[in-house]
């Protein structure tokens, strides 16, 4: 019985990850054709000044804060959402380094 049990188990966890996965992998192809559907139109630029503003809104050195952003905003046209971290969601942000080899943007 205690075998059963295991091996019923065991199958729920396998089909729970099987679903799991097949709706990432099918997510993704969503995600990828809704941002290919824009066409030739070349992506929308942001407004560096109220993202940085917001960004930096929380920061000891709010002007040093804004300034290092907007250089950032300028070059990558995004900006991570909070006032920390994220960076993740910005690639080219997080990828931008200062002459000494630290990251860049705030």
């Amino acid at each position: 019985m205690a075998l059963f049990k295991a091996l019923l188990v065991s199958v729920l966890l396998f089909l729970l990850l099987a679903v799991h996965l097949v709706d990432a992998r099918f997510g993704s192809e969503e995600h990828t054709l809704a941002t290919n559907d824009a066409g030739d139109s070349p992506p929308q630029k942001i407004n560096c000044g109220t993202a940085c503003a917001a960004r930096c809104r929380l920061s000891s050195r709010p002007n040093l804060c804004k300034r290092a952003c907007g250089t950032c905003c300028a070059k990558c046209n995004c900006v991570p959402p909070g006032t920390y971290g994220n960076q993740e969601q910005c690639a080219c942000y997080a990828s931008l380094t200062t002459r000494g080899n630290k990251p860049k943007c705030p």
